[in-house]
């Protein structure tokens, strides 16, 4: 029989979550069957697979070595050098700013050094991560940029961080602000709601005007922040977020983003490429503000993390928006 004391990192789960995480080459049906079968004990009595775990708790595994080392592989750390910027860092929370053209997430097997790679990869070095002796949790990304979108990504470093932010992105208690440059004069805040479908087979997204079965709700605001000639650097705060938002509401508005290869204006980024060689968007998630006031992350309230920048976009803000106000046309 080998017994688990659940720690303070481990409580506030699922049980059945928590087991899967700990038999993580083990399928459903192998846990709900061992839980059934009263091979594993919740606090010496039968589990139902629902409780949620607190700190002291205890587990009775009475499952061969054999068959628990057959459902349970030790996470791999890869050597991933570091290619994002840090905006900000405690005990709980990395947060990080992502170039553009880096996965967040493999999408596939032959993906290597993604963002979370190397995230993981930094805190192994610092000490703060070591897959031998917590095989239950690994430090996630709370939110998500497309590949070629750069700026602010949000890392819990441990299960009470992740939930938290989790929580506060649910709760719209994370306000998230992105730079976008845009074809076109845009001279009044406002803001769109559309329907969103995506076509997951072609990474691409239609929009709708009205609800339809398997679309989902979008909102996004949008506030200029200084015009050039037909071109306008949006301030965007992100209410909703989902796959492409903000660059297939701008391209429905009539104002594609910059640079944008799948729903921008292919002449027009064939002036990015040449006069400043530009390969992916204009987008850049430069800000985020934490509202929440309440919960394990209270004391952020009100914190604000800003990321700049990245060179190639700051000279175009500069050639057309600093330097000498010259707003060519385009």
């Amino acid at each position: 029989m080998k017994e688990i004391k659940i720690t303070e990192q481990q409580q506030n789960q699922r049980l059945d979550k928590f087991l899967l995480k700990y038999f993580n080459k083990a399928p459903k049906s192998f846990i709900y069957k061992m839980l059934r079968k009263k091979r594993i004990k919740y606090n010496g009595k039968k589990g139902e697979g629902n409780e949620i775990l607190q700190k002291g708790d205890c587990l009775q595994l009475y499952i061969s070595r054999e068959t628990m080392e057959s459902f349970m592989e030790q996470k791999a750390i890869y050597k991933a050098e570091r290619h994002f910027a840090i905006v900000y860092e405690d005990d709980d929370l990395l947060v990080v700013s992502k170039p553009a053209g880096l996965l967040v997430h493999s999408q596939k097997s032959s993906d290597k050094e993604t963002l979370i790679d190397q995230v993981l990869y930094y805190m192994y070095q610092k000490g703060q991560y070591v897959p031998s002796k917590d095989s239950t949790f690994t430090p996630a990304v709370c939110n998500r940029l497309d590949r070629n979108t750069s700026g602010i990504v949000i890392v819990g470093k441990n299960l009470k961080a992740v939930q938290a932010v989790n929580k506060a992105i649910a709760e719209r208690k994370v306000n998230k602000y992105y730079m976008a440059l845009v074809k076109g004069t845009i001279t009044k805040q406002g803001n769109i709601t559309c329907y969103l479908e995506k076509d997951s087979e072609n990474n691409q997204v239609t929009l709708y005007d009205k609800p339809k079965q398997g679309t989902k709700k979008i909102i996004t605001k949008y506030k200029p922040i200084a015009n050039a000639k037909n071109m306008t650097l949006l301030e965007i705060d992100l209410v909703t977020g989902r796959s492409h938002q903000i660059r297939a509401q701008m391209q429905k508005m009539g104002h594609c983003v910059a640079g944008d290869r799948k729903y921008g204006d292919e002449q027009w980024n064939i002036h990015f490429v040449e006069q400043f060689a530009l390969t992916n968007q204009f987008l850049h998630a430069y800000k985020v503000v934490w509202q929440q006031n309440e919960g394990d992350l209270a004391h952020l309230a009100g914190k604000e993390w800003i990321a700049s920048l990245p060179k190639t976009l700051q000279e175009i803000y500069n050639f057309y928006f600093v330097t000498d106000k010259r707003g060519g046309s385009l």
